[in-house]
C-alpha cells in the first residue's frame, strides 16, 4: 500500500478515535481502514493502536509516530502547493541555450524585459550556435534557428525569417553579378558550417519550384555574424537570415541577388525537452519572446510583394 496513504488514514484514525469515522472521510469501507493501519504496523512491526469496542486510542509508540506523521504529511503537501504554485507564477532558475548572433540581438533583449517582469526569476543564457543536449546540460529551454531534426524535444515555431542571397558592391565590383544560381557554383560563397547540407542552398523559384546549388569557397564558419563581417569586406556571397543582414540591406553594404529566387525560409524555434507538465517560468518566456519577435521580425514577404521589390538589390544589367 502507499505509505502516505495510509499515513493520513491512520492520521485520521486517532483524531476521530474511530475507524468507521476515517472510512467516512476517505469514502472507503472499515476494513480497508483497518487494512492501512496494519500496513504501518506490519512495516514498523509495533503496534500503534489500542482498539476497544468504543474507542480507538493510540499507544506511546502510536502517539509518537501520529505525531511524526503530522510533520510528514504537512511537508509533503507544502512540496506539492510550491509546486503547483511554479506551475502558476513563474520563479525559480531559467536556463537558456541560444545561438550566439541570434542571442545577442533577440533573446538577450526578451530576457531583460522578462526579468523585470517576473521578480521572483533568476536566468542563465549559455550561448553556443552548436545544438547542446538540454537534458545534459540541465537546460529549460532552447532557442534553435533552422529547420528541426526529428527528436524527441518539444518544439514551438516563434517566427519564419526571410533567408536572403547577398553579397557587398565591393566584391560584385571585382567579380561580377550572378546571373543563374549555377553561377553560385564557381564563386567564393560563404558557407555555415552547421548547416546540414552545408554546401547545398536551397531556393524557390517565381514558379514555386525548388532548385539547389552545390556551393564552396574559401571560408567556412559556424556562426552567421562571422559571415556577415566577411561579406561586409568584400570576401564573397552569403546566404543567411535577414535578422543578420537587415540593416546592411536597409544602408545599401550589402545587395540582394537573383531576383528570380528566394532562399528557403529560416524557422526559429523554442524547444524543450518536456511538453507535459511545462512550468510556468518557461512557458510565460517562451511566450514573451514570441510576441517581441513577431513585432519586430514578421514573417518573409513573398518574392513578388512590394516589400520585397522595394528592398535594395543589384539590377543584372543586360
Amino acid at each position: 500500500m502507499d505509505r502516505l496513504g495510509s499515513m493520513a488514514v491512520f492520521v485520521k484514525v486517532v483524531e476521530a478515535s474511530s475507524f468507521a469515522a476515517a472510512a467516512r472521510h476517505f469514502r472507503m469501507s472499515p476494513a480497508m481502514v483497518s487494512k492501512h493501519v496494519q500496513a504501518l504496523e506490519e512495516r514498523i512491526g509495533v503496534r500503534l493502536l489500542n482498539r476497544t469496542t468504543r474507542r480507538v486510542n493510540p499507544t506511546e509508540v502510536g502517539q509518537s509516530y501520529y505525531e511524526r506523521c503530522l510533520h510528514i504529511l504537512a511537508d509533503f503537501e507544502e512540496a506539492e502547493r510550491e509546486a503547483g504554485d511554479a506551475n502558476i507564477r513563474p520563479r525559480g532558475l531559467l536556463k537558456i541555450s541560444a545561438p550566439f548572433t541570434f542571442g545577442i540581438a533577440y533573446v538577450g533583449p526578451a530576457l531583460a524585459d522578462y526579468l523585470a517582469t517576473y521578480p521572483d526569476v533568476s536566468a542563465e543564457l549559455v550561448l553556443n550556435d552548436r545544438s547542446m543536449d538540454l537534458l545534459e546540460n540541465g537546460f529549460d529551454v532552447a532557442i534553435r534557428v533552422g529547420h528541426l531534426p526529428d527528436s524527441s524535444l518539444i518544439g514551438r515555431r516563434l517566427i519564419t525569417a526571410q533567408t536572403v542571397l547577398c553579397a557587398s558592391p565591393h566584391y560584385l565590383d571585382r567579380f561580377g553579378v550572378p546571373r543563374t544560381l549555377q553561377d553560385l557554383a564557381s564563386r567564393n560563397c560563404l558557407v555555415h558550417s552547421l548547416s546540414k547540407p552545408r554546401d547545398t542552398w536551397r531556393f524557390v523559384g517565381r514558379d514555386g519550384e525548388p532548385a539547389t546549388v552545390q556551393v564552396s569557397g574559401r571560408f567556412i564558419a559556424n556562426n552567421g555574424g562571422m559571415l556577415r563581417m566577411l561579406a561586409l569586406k568584400g570576401e564573397g556571397i552569403i546566404c543567411v537570415p535577414s535578422f543578420i543582414v537587415g540593416a546592411d540591406l536597409a544602408e545599401g553594404l550589402l545587395v540582394r541577388l537573383l531576383d528570380d529566387y528566394e532562399p528557403v525560409e529560416t524557422p526559429v524555434s523554442a524547444v524543450y525537452p518536456h511538453g507535459r507538465f511545462l512550468s510556468a517560468k518557461v512557458r510565460a518566456f517562451v511566450d514573451l519572446l514570441a510576441a517581441q519577435l513577431t513585432r519586430t521580425l514578421f514573417d518573409r514577404p513573398n518574392i513578388n510583394s512590394e516589400a520585397w521589390q522595394a528592398a535594395p538589390k543589384l539590377r543584372v544589367l543586360k
